[in-house]
């Protein structure tokens, strides 16, 4: 199997995005992240060291990489998270967005609707829409990984 780290991943969910989008435009990094739809009809290259860096209240850090509702009417939203040992980014919730978690270093709990799963380097976490999940780092150094979330749109949004 293809062993990816983060900059590789990033450059996938970049042409990901690109390729959903299509389009031609300008490379920029963008605010924390969100674009509008007609940004994201524009390819871009997005550079990990010019993304800004959000500290969390737990000690981590995020660093937003894009989000918005694609022309196709898709939201979609990319970060990376680095979570200290120990913490949780949040309580187990749900939400109608899918999610994907592509874990990059360290040894997390994965709570899959009440049932504990031990994940860590190189695995791949899909947690359906409306399903209770969490995650907590149980490991002895920080936990680094990327999400990758997409949503159904209201006509309303």
């Amino acid at each position: 199997m293809l062993e990816l780290d983060r900059r590789d991943l990033f450059a996938v969910f970049s042409a990901f995005a690109v390729a959903v989008a299509g389009g031609e435009g300008a490379a920029q990094t963008p605010p924390r992240g969100r674009l509008t739809t007609e940004e994201l009809s524009a390819s871009r290259v997005i550079r990990f060291s010019e993304l800004p860096v959000v500290k969390n209240d737990n000690g981590g850090v995020q660093r937003p990489v894009m989000s918005g509702t694609l022309p196709t009417g898709e939201f979609i939203e990319v970060h990376e998270t680095v979570l200290p040992s120990g913490k949780a980014p949040h309580p187990p919730h749900h939400h109608p967005n899918s999610e994907w978690l592509f874990i990059q270093s360290g040894t997390l709990e994965y709570n899959d609707n009440g049932r504990i799963v031990t994940i860590g380097s190189g695995d791949i976490v899909f947690s359906a829409s409306n399903v209770s999940h969490g995650l907590k780092n149980v490991g002895t150094t920080d936990a680094t990984y990327i999400v990758f979330s997409v949503s159904k749109q209201s006509s309303a949004a």
